[in-house]
């Protein structure tokens, strides 16, 4: 498949899968409701999340905290979509597999998000895991592949750097 047809098409699963997920939630659950999954581990939540990642902002009652996270989130996804898609030039920057994979997971989760920042103003969240007592904040699918993707870049850098390594002490 033609690397730049795979990217599009995770990109575009992402968003699509998070689409699909938020407006079953939303007109399938009232807000807060729970229905337990696998015991005191995983929930199903309705939750909406008005700040960024793990709520942070959320109780900012300013509208430019709004802004800022629609406008941070654009940038990222403007630089995230040049770094995929420009012309493959002798000058462009080659995105290697794991690379290209991990930055279409992160463009569809942050598009995925900032659609619901904009024409919502919130971002509806619905995944609760706990780890014995301990309780994740409440997170979606577009969060899920944004933790994916980036995973998938640390492994590269460090694939990377690793290998730079034994080439250069050999």
């Amino acid at each position: 498949m033609n690397p730049r047809l795979r990217t599009a098409a995770i990109s575009a699963a992402v968003i699509v899968v998070d689409r699909i997920s938020k407006l079953y939630i939303r007109s399938e659950y009232t807000a807060w409701d729970v229905t337990p999954v696998i015991g005191r581990s995983f929930n199903i939540v309705h939750t909406e999340n008005p700040g960024a990642a793990f709520g942070i902002f959320a109780d900012s009652p300013s509208a430019w905290s709004s802004m800022l996270l629609v406008a941070v989130s654009l940038v990222v996804m403007s630089i995230i979509g040049v770094m995929l898609w420009r012309p493959r030039g002798a000058t462009a920057m080659q995105t290697p597999g794991l690379v290209s994979v991990g930055l279409a997971l992160v463009f569809g989760g942050a598009f995925g998000n900032v659609w619901d920042r904009m024409f919502r103003g919130t971002v509806t969240d619905f995944l609760q895991v706990f780890f014995g007592s301990y309780e994740f904040p409440s997170f979606n699918a577009a969060d899920s592949a944004i933790s994916v993707g980036a995973v998938l870049l640390l492994i590269d850098l460090w694939l990377t750097r690793h290998q730079h390594q034994t080439e250069h002490s050999s």
